[in-house]
């Protein structure tokens, strides 16, 4: 599946947020899932979750595996993950 953009956050839709809410925290409530709340610390994502992300966002933006950095740094919070798409799909911000 392939989208065009990161979502419209002024109206709530991300597409980001909404797939690590259901994919690593079972679509329950997830308020404090800030933009600036740790996922690698706080467990939210661990290093099998990490391949999951980094294939979901390859598939989802388009941009090449090869491309994509492998360190977890770059996947602490959904502001480094936004940012990283932005940079590597300009055509999806």
């Amino acid at each position: 599946m392939s989208t065009s953009s990161t979502g419209d956050l002024s109206t709530g839709n991300d597409p980001i947020r909404d797939y690590i809410v259901q994919e690593f925290l079972g679509g329950e409530d997830a308020e404090d899932l800030t933009d600036d709340f740790d996922l690698i610390e706080s467990t939210v994502v661990n290093s099998l979750g990490l391949v999951r992300l980094i294939s979901w966002i390859s598939d989802t933006y388009g941009i090449p595996v090869d491309d994509i950095p492998l360190e977890p740094a770059a996947y602490r919070t959904l502001a480094d993950i936004r940012d990283f798409v932005g940079r590597a799909a300009p055509a999806a911000v």
